[in-house]
């Protein structure tokens, strides 16, 4: 990948969520420059002048409005815009509008660069995904979805909340589809060493598979809950998106649940979906290919199917550049 003086990130899109990122992202010295970009321009600018009115309190960051010519020399491009989720409605029922929006948005951003990292977070961020990829044909790993990193450190924090832990000493993943046939990896999942299985007979507090249920199940719906009482998501996925940023900027190697294209690994081929991959400066390395269990391995390909399913039922014809 080209290396680049700046850490430049390109943000596409001023609702909630991008704004957010941004907010989160100038505390942290990580980048030089955040760029805006928004097809209402006046929000963007007022969400610029907002955040630049802060830039007394936080390590020196450029912040300012731009179009996407500006995404020629960016390390990072984060794609936020597209129609919001409503009350009710899943994130696969938003498949057909913003299919149409994040590819349109794709041809601008091929115009300019090649050599960036593209993080998609618009719902439904599997299909999207998947649809970006297709319609900026570049190298597989320099695109990615956000996926389930904010549904596993959802499972994180109930997992803590229940067992009075720190959520920081947890390890647990989220895999699949970001949506409603995701499932928690238990066979993955580890406290202080132990596996959790072990770690909860150990501990005897509860029947733990009955609670292992009730915690995924608690996990998939988060977001209808919190759609339910305040009409969007923001704040978590705002963190989870500076991780992903963090991974990629400072080229840490992490690994993360994002949501990657795959290519035989677990049997799967042909679909974006939420694995544990390697997230470094240029992007996914690699995916690890742990040993699920023969459920596990069954809610993955059944998570798989779906995703292909409904791209399929979308009839969107898509031009790889």
């Amino acid at each position: 990948m080209q290396q680049f003086q700046s850490r430049k990130v390109v943000v596409i899109g001023a609702g909630s969520v991008g704004a957010t990122f941004c907010y989160n992202l100038m505390q942290t010295g990580l980048a030089n420059e955040i760029v805006l970009i928004d097809v209402d321009r006046q929000r963007a600018e007022g969400e610029v002048m907002d955040l630049c009115h802060g830039l007394a309190f936080v390590p020196p960051v450029q912040i300012r409005t731009g179009h996407y010519p500006d995404c020629a020399d960016a390390n990072l491009i984060v794609l936020t815009a597209g129609a919001k989720q409503k009350q009710g409605q899943s994130r696969l029922e938003l498949v057909r509008k913003n299919t149409d929006i994040v590819s349109s948005i794709c041809e601008e951003i091929n115009t300019y660069t090649h050599e960036s990292v593209l993080v998609v977070v618009t719902n439904p961020v599997d299909i999207l995904t998947y649809v970006a990829i297709r319609k900026l044909g570049w190298q597989r790993g320099r695109v990615m979805g956000s996926g389930t990193v904010l549904d596993t450190s959802r499972l994180r924090y109930l997992l803590s909340d229940h067992c009075g832990m720190d959520p920081r000493s947890i390890h647990a993943y989220v895999l699949g589809e970001h949506g409603d046939t995701e499932f928690a990896a238990w066979s993955m999942a580890h406290v202080g060493g132990l596996k959790i299985t072990e770690y909860c007979r150990t501990c005897g507090r509860c029947e733990f598979q009955t609670e292992h249920r009730r915690i995924e199940e608690a996990v998939r719906n988060s977001a209808y809950h919190i759609i339910d009482y305040k009409g969007a998501t923001y704040w978590a996925i705002g963190l989870a998106l500076l991780r992903i940023a963090e991974a990629i900027l400072r080229n840490e190697n992490s690994v993360l649940t994002v949501s990657t294209l795959v290519a035989g690994e677990y049997g799967l081929r042909d679909i974006c979906l939420s694995l544990p991959c390697v997230v470094g400066n240029n992007g996914i390395s690699s995916i690890i290919q742990a040993g699920l269990s023969e459920s596990e391995q069954q809610a993955l390909t059944a998570s798989a199917n779906t995703l292909k399913e409904t791209f399929a039922e979308a009839n969107t014809t898509l031009t790889t550049h």
